[in-house]
């Protein structure tokens, strides 16, 4: 731009030379991370936090230590997934607050541990979102964790691009399902993802299908899903198609979603398990 002084520390635009200087946040005192995982979608309504509580459930079962920062600030439900009611959030000796545990040891830290009442709506500019979320990450007492999820926000706005810039993330794994409008949306996400320098695991296609409790059938209630296609467009690959089943909905309901044990993930588990040695 003409305009441009190169003075990015008083500048209100955004363009590619001050984005590049964005830095990484450095982690609280004592904490080490070793894989941050972030878990993103176009849009929501996808499952994002379920197959989110399902991968970190997953690798904490397999002796791994697991944490998960709810980056959806205004839509937050990891902590109903896990039965997670308490509500005071305290902090250690250096000032980081202390992250809930759920019953199978994973960190939690989310918006909705800060309210009173669940119901409470959290009303933030697009601003405050992000400096929530690095709160999250810098001001949490995460100690010492094999893995961090981050359940992302749903889009491609401000919010996300705060995550990506601001964040040390090693891989994203886009959900989606499987109507042709969320199709479209998916390769929005894996773009801006390669965008940002973003490395992309893959995709899961969640509500892929329904299991006929007669006979076995598979039907897609969506129609034919074209998810192979957009991660062909896309030079991606599908790491996991998702069934809907009833007994899921209702164990999430009641915060027992560590209790589920979905075989259709143990291939994206496995390939979670070799990133850390």
């Amino acid at each position: 731009m003409d305009e441009c002084t190169h003075n990015c520390d008083t500048c209100g635009m955004s363009c590619g030379s001050k984005d590049a200087n964005i830095s990484k946040l450095k982690l609280g005192a004592g904490c080490k991370i070793k894989k941050i995982i972030g878990v993103s979608s176009g849009k929501g309504g996808v499952g994002k936090s379920f197959v989110t509580s399902l991968l970190a459930s997953g690798l904490q079962k397999k002796d791994f230590k697991v944490g998960i920062l709810d980056a959806d600030i205004l839509g937050p439900s990891i902590p109903k997934s896990f039965g997670i009611i308490e509500k005071n959030i305290i902090a250690d000796e250096n000032n980081l607050m202390l992250p809930k545990v759920t019953r199978l040891g994973i960190k939690v830290m989310s918006s909705n541990l800060l309210l009173e009442d669940d119901k409470d709506p959290i009303i933030y500019r697009g601003t405050l979102v992000s400096g929530v979320i690095q709160q999250f990450y810098n001001e949490v007492n995460w100690g010492d964790l094999d893995y961090l999820f981050i359940d992302m926000p749903p889009g491609t706005g401000d919010v996300p691009l705060t995550v990506y810039q601001s964040i040390p993330i090693d891989k994203v794994i886009i959900v989606t399902s499987p109507q042709d409008l969320v199709s479209m949306i998916v390769s929005k996400s894996i773009n801006m993802a390669d965008k940002m320098d973003i490395n992309i695991m893959g995709v899961i296609e969640n509500m892929s299908y329904v299991v006929c409790p007669n006979c076995d059938t598979k039907i897609e209630i969506f129609g034919k899903s074209k998810i192979n296609k957009v991660v062909d467009e896309n030079d991606t690959v599908v790491l996991a198609k998702l069934p809907m089943r009833v007994e899921y909905s209702k164990m999430v309901d009641e915060g027992m979603i560590e209790d589920i044990d979905m075989v259709e993930l143990d291939d994206v588990l496995n390939k979670l398990s070799e990133l850390v040695k």
